[in-house]
């Protein structure tokens, strides 16, 4: 049941688009083909079983981990300004 403006089923309508948009963001991350033989940021070498487990790898293990966890930084950020993170 909603109240004020907000149509039946508006928190789970923001809930959803919530997960679209984190799907397309993760998407739009994934890379295809082959990948690089060394680390675009350190230049270590990437092993073979990494560059066959993960298609179009840029990093090795330890720079994708800093990468991740510089990118979870803002994920706690609630853009759309509702009520759907006190359901996380």
């Amino acid at each position: 049941m909603a109240t004020g403006w907000a149509g039946d089923g508006a928190v789970q309508d923001q809930i959803d688009a919530t997960v679209d948009e984190a799907i397309q963001r993760a998407r739009a991350h994934l890379r295809e083909g082959p990948g690089l033989t060394h680390c675009e940021h350190c230049d270590a070498p990437i092993p073979e079983a990494r560059r066959k487990a993960v298609p179009g790898v840029r990093l090795c293990v330890r720079c994708q981990e800093a990468d991740d966890a510089a990118q979870q930084g803002g994920a706690a950020y609630n853009r759309r300004g509702s009520k759907d993170s006190q359901l996380r």
